[in-house]
């Protein structure tokens, strides 16, 4: 499993390599090439869940209205 460190840096690999068009991310001494900018897309979102869960700061997924007339 990947340190929070290691995934931070993945993100910010893959984000950089996502905004200046590249599709191919280096890391260490491994590289990805993506097919289409939807994959890159989809692997930002799983960093930003195993970034969250690794550091404790996942969020509900959903919000509850409480409501009343005031009566």
């Amino acid at each position: 499993m990947a340190t929070l460190a290691d995934l931070i840096g993945m993100r910010d690999a893959l984000e950089h390599a996502r905004f200046s068009a590249e599709r191919s991310v280096s890391y260490g001494d491994k590289e990805v090439t993506y097919k289409s900018d939807a994959e890159m897309k989809a692997a930002l979102l799983d960093l930003d869940r195993k970034i969250a869960a690794a550091s404790g700061t996942t969020s509900a997924p959903f919000v509850t209205f409480a409501t009343s007339k005031g009566l």
